[in-house]
């Protein structure tokens, strides 16, 4: 397998940015989830599990290193009342380095019949916004997706071939970086979301992944050995 795309998420549920190569370190890919919008009332991190809309939107990062957020009507900001206008609630735009904290977030829990959760909290990774500790990069092959829209799964790397999931409990070379693959990426109802370019609402997308491959769909990875990965590298034993 060989890295055929390579994607970043600033902001935490919003759209990303495709990159030729990024730096990866212990948090991920560098600049990748390290901001998350909270509600000011409830304290709870926003995720499109809840909030389907953030999808709607795009983050990146700026020449400063800081972040900006496009609003569905092209409106550039990072500004918490600019945020909070859009969706219609208090929220702040916080980042991961300034949130020390326990960071909790609304979290599916039964799968109703409808495909949409109840709903309870979950807390999440320390360091960037991740949703599991055990997780700082996240791997699909184009062969384990078939025909669905690999955006729908926020994969940091979109591998070119198949067999990903052979590689959890080992050690791999990709790039000048080295990752720990340790767990199956479990899936909930934010891959059923609609999100731009004509992707719909399709909550049989969730239902085949939990028929078909036990709710996981991709592997999750730590990362030992920083270094630096690039569209075309091939992923190769370490």
């Amino acid at each position: 397998m060989h890295v055929q795309e390579l994607w970043r998420y600033p902001v935490k549920s919003l759209q990303g940015e495709r990159l030729d190569a990024a730096d990866v370190g212990p948090e991920g890919l560098a600049g990748d989830r390290q901001w998350a919008l909270f509600d000011r009332s409830t304290g709870y991190g926003l995720t499109a599990r809840r909030v389907p809309d953030l999808l709607f939107a795009a983050a990146r990062l700026r020449a400063d290193g800081d972040v900006e957020v496009v609003l569905p009507d092209g409106t550039v900001t990072a500004a918490d009342d600019v945020l909070s206008a859009w969706l219609g609630r208090q929220v702040t735009l916080r980042r991961a380095e300034t949130e020390r904290g326990p960071r909790q977030y609304e979290n599916p829990g039964v799968v109703a019949a409808d495909g949409e959760y109840e709903w309870d909290a979950f807390e999440g990774a320390s360091g960037a916004f991740h949703d599991s500790s055990r997780i700082r990069v996240s791997l699909v092959s184009t062969g384990t997706l078939g025909t669905w829209d690999r955006r729908r799964f926020r994969s940091n790397v979109l591998l070119a071939g198949e067999g990903e999931d052979e590689l959890v409990g080992g050690r791999v070379r990709l790039g000048a970086a080295v990752l720990d693959v340790g767990t199956p990426v479990s899936r909930c109802v934010m891959v059923t979301r609609p999100q731009p370019g004509g992707i719909g609402r399709d909550t049989s997308v969730l239902k085949t992944v939990h028929r078909e491959r036990g709710g996981a769909l991709a592997v999750g990875a730590l990362v030992p050995v920083p270094g630096r990965v690039a569209v075309g590298d091939e992923l190769l034993p370490a």
